[in-house]
């Protein structure tokens, strides 16, 4: 019987003394103020992002419908939750920056227009 304690006991024991910290609280502390500092830096020192924040779409007038699977929705969701970029800037930019990286789709199509023109 003397071993047991009123939850009242268990907390008063538990609550820290003017002067003193636990242990537990240094650790949240020191996790918490460590964890932000090492994302948020990874991420304003890619060259890529700064280039998608500084794209402009604000001329683009023409609409354009497309489909995704489930996965690439969810990962173009949390990316504008992530950085703030709105999914249209996003896909935009992707499609310029696709077309841009690989020049051999233009000669496609050239080639495809000189076709249907004989």
């Amino acid at each position: 019987m003397e071993k047991m304690k009123s939850l009242a006991d268990q907390l008063r024991e538990q609550m820290v003394k003017p002067g003193e910290k636990l242990v537990r609280d240094t650790i949240l502390t020191t996790d918490r103020s460590k964890t932000p500092k090492s994302k948020v830096n990874k991420v304003a020192d890619s060259t890529i992002l700064q280039a998608l924040i500084d794209y402009d779409n604000s001329d683009h007038k023409t609409l354009a419908h497309f489909r995704c699977d489930k996965q690439t929705v969810e990962f173009m969701n949390k990316f504008k939750l992530a950085t703030g970029v709105d999914v249209t800037k996003f896909v935009a930019f992707s499609v310029r920056h696709f077309i841009e990286a690989y020049p051999e789709l233009k000669i496609i199509i050239k080639q495809y227009m000189q076709n249907s023109n004989l």
